[in-house]
């Protein structure tokens, strides 16, 4: 990913650069620091990948687009694939067939069911931990953060855990699809064929055998209807299919931004420990600062959006990132401050398409702030290892986070 001189461009134009949605990332390189030079070449610019499409890499830019869904569209959310052969529901489909499925899964993820979660949240988490302290050392992404966030959702959609590996292994090709690995998207597609094949079974089994069903998404949406009429197995599936790649991902990944940074920088992890009420808001910040997920959208209708003249059709990038580096928005915004009170986090998005699960995400980042630093309050990056990033699809993470302590 690269940006031009943004002192070449002039006030109100819209430069065409070399911006790549899913850049390449490897050890020792840092998507963010990619990311802040890539958003100070204009306020809205033009990447020449692909098909070409357009950036927008302001806060209040992000917030607009994201709150006219009749202009900027969900029906495609990667820039790259302008005409999808897919339809995630509910994130690509526009209101107000997007406010019914809200309607039909907010229960799930409702602060009061949330807050029914959190002993086993935090047992898990507390278990988890217990089989890591001992060893002095761990690979934080695969022993915990991959484990931890995904265990809980399973229990709420309804799949089986000790299946989680095999699931891992999908989401690996469905969510963190890149064009480097990927170039003809066949490996995502046919991921996203065998998680579907995957609930198509489940539902067939509990639809025949009734005493199969649970208190879990997939049992309820047997049942469930929109305007007077069932939902379709194919709409079904597509809101399976979904959850499935947002609650094995979104979490896991953030977790190890979080965990980097607390373990490079000791001032911050020390006063945490000895003031474990600040945690909340150092999970706030850390959000704010590792704002992971990219957004895309689709124009429909010509429109002059800031001074650049967007066609229907042309698709639209937002790196959720890009609003929270915006000095505009955040004084200091390049620095992390864990003191910071943080209004305004773009982390979960924004309009009638913010994260549905956003309150569960919240509440297992905090525990497991909480509860690892009960058990394991000093410990550092592996001396001689280097984390492993990776930012395909529209979510980034780390691969790899090798941790140490005494």
């Amino acid at each position: 990913m690269t940006a031009v001189d943004p002192g070449t461009v002039q006030a109100g134009a819209c430069p065409v650069i070399h911006f790549e949605y899913a850049p390449s990332v490897g050890p020792g390189e840092d998507y963010f620091e990619q990311l802040d030079q890539a958003r100070r070449t204009a306020p809205v610019f033009r990447s020449d990948e692909a098909q070409g499409y357009w950036v927008l890499a302001k806060n209040d830019l992000i917030v607009d687009a994201l709150q006219q869904p009749e202009i900027f569209s969900s029906t495609a959310t990667i820039p790259i694939f302008p005409e999808p052969e897919y339809k995630w529901i509910p994130l690509m489909v526009d209101p107000p067939l997007h406010t019914r499925w809200r309607k039909l899964l907010g229960g799930w993820f409702s602060p009061g069911r949330i807050a029914a979660l959190e002993e086993p949240v935090r047992e898990l988490s507390s278990q988890l931990i217990d089989q890591i302290a001992e060893k002095g050392s761990c690979d934080f992404v695969e022993d915990f953060a991959a484990k931890f966030p995904t265990a809980i959702f399973l229990r709420i959609i309804g799949l089986p855990v000790e299946e989680l590996p095999k699931f891992l292994e999908w989401e690996e090709y469905i969510v963190h699809f890149s064009p480097d690995t990927d170039p003809d998207a066949s490996k995502m597609n046919t991921a996203m064929a065998e998680v579907t094949a995957m609930f198509k079974g489940l539902i067939d089994q509990r639809r025949a055998d009734p005493s199969q069903r649970a208190d879990d998404i997939i049992s309820a949406g047997l049942d469930w209807t929109i305007d007077g009429q069932p939902v379709s197995d194919a709409d079904l599936l597509s809101c399976l299919l979904l959850l499935f790649m947002a609650g094995l991902d979104t979490v896991a990944s953030q977790l190890s931004y979080i965990f980097r940074h607390l373990a490079v920088d000791e001032a911050d992890r020390q006063a945490i420990v000895a003031d474990p009420g600040r945690i909340p808001n150092a999970v706030e910040e850390l959000l704010r600062y590792y704002s992971i997920v990219r957004v895309g959208r689709k124009v429909t209708q010509d429109v002059d959006f800031h001074g650049c003249p967007m066609k229907a059709g042309d698709m639209v990038a937002m790196p959720l990132a890009f609003a929270s580096m915006d000095e505009a928005a955040f004084d200091n915004a390049a620095e992390i401050d864990i003191s910071r009170s943080v209004f305004g986090n773009l982390a979960f998005g924004a309009g009638p398409h913010r994260c549905l699960g956003s309150h569960l995400a919240r509440r297992e980042l905090i525990v497991a702030v909480e509860e690892w630093h009960r058990r394991i309050p000093d410990y550092r990056i592996t001396e001689g290892e280097q984390p492993r990033e990776h930012s395909g699809g529209g979510v980034a993470g780390l691969d790899y986070l090798p941790l140490s302590w005494r």
